[in-house]
């Protein structure tokens, strides 16, 4: 069942986003070749106490971290670690927290320092495929309009869609009904009502889609051993339009 926010809910999710785009824009400016992923995980953990959040993966199914780390091949449930990043790599960090009893969940992908051109427009055509998907995420539509916003704009630029892993519905419980695929045809699926909140999340290779799990049991990593990149937002629908509720 899909559960409508009301204007108080989306209230208290708005206050969860915010901590989470603060926290991730501060990784993001930590970033830079020498520092390892288990670095930000520590420090993202630690603002994320500082203002009374709770790491919403630490613990979630057995996932042992604040966040999320994928490195280059890596797709997403990257466990953080000790090695130094390096100059040309990108990472991929997936971060989310629970507040005042709701969920707000985001992703980026982040360059580490300078990166060659075909993988900028790797990292640039995923984020602005989840702009194209938020932009369907319009009252009256249907959820695979979403879906299909992601798909359309990627493919002809000749990467890939991940099917293993989706978006979903949040809110009280970090993953919700519906599940958001980033792929399909248009016109499908439940109509969009306003109290809707959703996580899109387009992860897109640069090679084949398939991925495969490392033997930590999550890691996922393209099966090619091409480049990944992920962006997420967490959205709620309104009589307005999309809202985007991970943003500073």
């Amino acid at each position: 069942m899909i559960v409508l926010k009301s204007a108080a809910e989306l209230g208290k999710m708005r206050a969860a986003g915010r901590i989470v785009a603060e926290i991730l824009s501060q990784l993001e400016g930590l970033i830079k070749p020498g520092i390892t992923s288990g670095e930000l995980d520590r420090f993202a953990e630690k603002e994320c106490l500082r203002q009374g959040a709770k790491p919403a993966f630490k613990g979630y199914g057995g996932f042992p971290y604040t966040l999320c780390t994928s490195p280059n091949d890596r797709v997403v449930h990257g466990f953080p670690d000790g090695r130094p990043l390096v100059e040309g790599e990108i990472l991929s960090i997936d971060f989310g927290v629970l507040y005042q009893g709701y969920y707000g969940d985001a992703a980026v992908t982040v360059p580490v320092g300078r990166i060659d051109a075909e993988t900028t427009r790797l990292v640039e055509a995923t984020r602005d495929s989840l702009r194209q998907a938020i932009e369907k995420a319009v009252p009256g539509g249907r959820l695979s309009d979403i879906s299909h916003a992601v798909q359309s704009w990627v493919e002809p630029r000749g990467f890939s869609v991940v099917r293993e892993f989706v978006g979903h519905g949040i809110g009280r419980q970090l993953h919700e009904a519906p599940q958001l695929p980033n792929f399909g045809a248009p016109g499908q699926g439940p109509r969009l009502k306003p109290g809707m909140t959703l996580a899109i999340e387009p992860m897109i290779n640069a090679g084949s889609p398939g991925v495969k799990i490392l033997e930590d049991g999550w890691t996922a990593v393209t099966q090619d051993g091409k480049r990944s990149a992920h962006f997420e937002h967490t959205v709620a629908i309104t009589e307005h339009g999309p809202e985007i509720l991970t943003r500073v």
